[in-house]
Formats: C-alpha cells, structure tokens, sequence
C-alpha cells in the first residue's frame, strides 16, 4: 500500500519550484514540474531560476510565472558586494503568498541555501533532497542517496522527489513548446540558406559551456566533411556568442559547403529549428535535452564528467571513449587531456548517425 503524502501538499494551490541553473536543468526538471501542476486542478506553478533557465522556461506551459533570481551559493552567479538583493528576494517571495516550495538540485549541490530563503519567505512546506539534518529549513526532508547509493539519471532523481509527497504524471517526457510562427520563420530561414528539406539534413551543435564537454574542432570538422561529402547531407550549425568563431573554424576545415545559423536563431527559433531537424549531432550541452523534449533523435558526443544528464526518453546514440578517470564531475579536464572525448572517432559520429536515422526510418528527409 502506497503512503500518504505529508499533510497538507495535496491542498497546495500556489507552488514554488526552485531549480536554480541553467537550460539543459530546467529541461530535465520538467517531468517533475509536470507532476506538481497536474496533481492538483488549478494549482499555480512559478518557477524561481536563473538567468539561463529562465530563457527556456518561457516555452514551458506547465509553468504559469517566473521569476528570476541569481543565487550568490551558485557558481556561475558573479560576486557582489553586498546581500541586498538576497533580502529583497526573500521580500519578494514572502509577497507571494506560495504554499509551499520544491527545491530541485542535483546531488553535488547544497539545498539549505535555498530552504533558508523559503524559510524567510514564510512559505509553509519546504522540500528538498538533503544529506544533512534540516532540522526546520525543510519541512519535507528526503534524504539524499546519492551519490552513496549509486546515481540515477536527473530526471528521474526529481520524478522521485516530488512523488514522495505523491506528486506524480502520466507523462514522464521532457516539456516545451515551440512558439507561435517560429517554425515558419525557420523555415523561410533555411530556404534563404539554400537548404533543401526534401533532401538529407541535420543540425550540429559543437559548443559546450564547459571546456571538459567540447569533441574537438577538427573532429567535428572531419565528421561534417564525411556526412556532407560521402553522405550527401546538408549541415546546419547552431551557437550564439563566441561560437560563432568556433564554427567559422570548423566550416573552414570541413571542405565542403555548410550553413551556420550561429547567433541567427533565439531560444524559441532554435527549438523550431531543432523540432524539423531529422537528427540533432552535440556536445553534452542544453540543445540536446531541448531536442530530446521536441522528440528529435541525438547524436550526444558525451564527455564522461558525469553519468545523469544522457538524452531522455528520445532515441539517441552515446559516444565516448571509457577512461579511468570518468565522472569527474568537473568542468575543467583536471587530467588536461580530454581523452574521453577526444579520442573518439569522427568515423564513430558519421556511422553512429546513419545507423540512428536507419533505425527510425529517416533518411534525413521530411
């Protein structure tokens, strides 16, 4: 027989949910985001995140306001100078009135941080993964099992931390929506391009926030050249920012016409992109978890810093070479040789994408 939830989660009408990271975190979040909306009729969801989560949260429909918030115990947040906007957000919070709150992390990081803003929030149930004794920061503690008791992909750690006060769905895939007219404007972007979609295409994605997370330049160049020039494929490349410099260099390598889309495309474009795309090819980077929620199959040229943040519930190939120091966890190859990356074949990437697109029946076509 299943247990109760704690009491009081059922009746929660005004839900906070806390996943403060970026793109590719907030996306394998949403299955579990999904379950706390859809167990309860009207209930309301905000989602407090950073900067770069909160981009790919506005094409989230289970998520009804955001709200924005750089947290200074994250690592990507800057130092400043004094806890003012700390207080300010534990004002704000406070105003809005939320039932409770679902604190979403991933193993390595540290819940109390955040329970002690809620607490200052006067938000009544607090619920997180925790390794140590709460006490009354949370009022819902789940202890931690990871990394001891082994890891489990990060969706399914936040499926089963919000089915603990029996927040559960039907529907376990990942969840965005594409814009209103996105999907046209992409593709009046590919014609402009001279990108046929009747014939065999594919986007690319090479760059990786995390130097420890980027396959080679050279070998994506070679793996581009083999699909273009044997294969007969269109490549699309996809970035913003300094990437555009990184595709330059490897367009220039790959003796072959390609299409860079680099800094062409905003967040919501690029899922365009990516939802008509017949196969995404990618570093472990936020696009694949955005293909895998569009359903397009990925091509994950996977660094073995870690072992939970693989393509969920979409087919994929994962390539890698096993080296004695994987998950690492780190975002600097501490060793200084990328060898789980770097000593992957460009070959192994062009026969891993003919063999995923032969399995799903797409030649690259419509």
């Amino acid at each position: 027989m299943d247990e109760l939830p704690p009491a009081g989660w059922e009746a929660a009408n005004k839900v906070l949910c806390v996943r403060l990271d970026t793109l590719g975190d907030v996306l394998m979040t949403t299955p579990a985001i999904r379950a706390v909306k859809t167990s309860r009729p009207g209930r309301h969801v905000t989602l407090l995140t950073a900067g770069p989560g909160a981009a790919v949260a506005r094409l989230v429909p289970e998520i009804d306001e955001i709200t924005v918030y750089d947290a200074p115990w994250m690592k990507a947040t800057p130092p400043r100078a004094d806890s003012r906007l700390d207080y300010e957000m534990a004002g704000r919070l406070r105003e809005g009135g939320y039932d409770a709150a679902v604190i979403f992390t991933v193993y390595s990081q540290n819940p109390l941080p955040t329970a002690l803003l809620c607490y200052l929030a006067v938000i009544p149930l607090r619920m997180a993964h925790c390794r140590e004794n709460p006490y009354q920061l949370l009022t819902t503690w789940v202890p931690d099992p990871e990394p001891e008791k082994g890891t489990r992909h990060e969706v399914r750690r936040q499926l089963d931390l919000v089915a603990t006060v029996g927040y559960r769905a039907d529907e376990e895939r990942l969840s965005v929506a594409v814009p209103p007219g996105a999907r046209q404007r992409v593709a009046e972007i590919l014609v402009e391009a001279g990108i046929d979609t009747s014939r065999p295409w594919l986007a690319i994605h090479p760059g990786a926030s995390a130097p420890s997370r980027r396959y080679p330049p050279q070998s994506f160049a070679r793996a581009a050249g083999s699909l273009v020039s044997e294969h007969g494929f269109q490549v699309v490349w996809t970035g913003k920012g300094a990437e555009e410099e990184l595709v330059s260099g490897i367009q220039a390598g790959v003796g072959a016409p390609t299409v860079s889309l680099v800094n062409r495309l905003d967040l919501g474009e690029l899922a365009a992109l990516l939802s008509l795309a017949p196969l995404l090819i990618s570093n472990n980077s936020g696009p694949v978890h955005l293909a895998a929620a569009l359903g397009t199959p990925v091509v994950d040229v996977y660094a073995l810093t870690n072992p939970q943040h693989t393509p969920w519930a979409v087919p994929h190939r994962l390539l890698y070479h096993d080296v004695p120091c994987k998950y690492c966890y780190k975002s600097v190859c501490p060793l200084g040789h990328h060898n789980c990356l770097r000593l992957v074949p460009p070959t192994d990437v062009v026969e891993a994408t003919l063999d995923l697109l032969a399995e799903i029946g797409n030649g690259g076509g419509p």
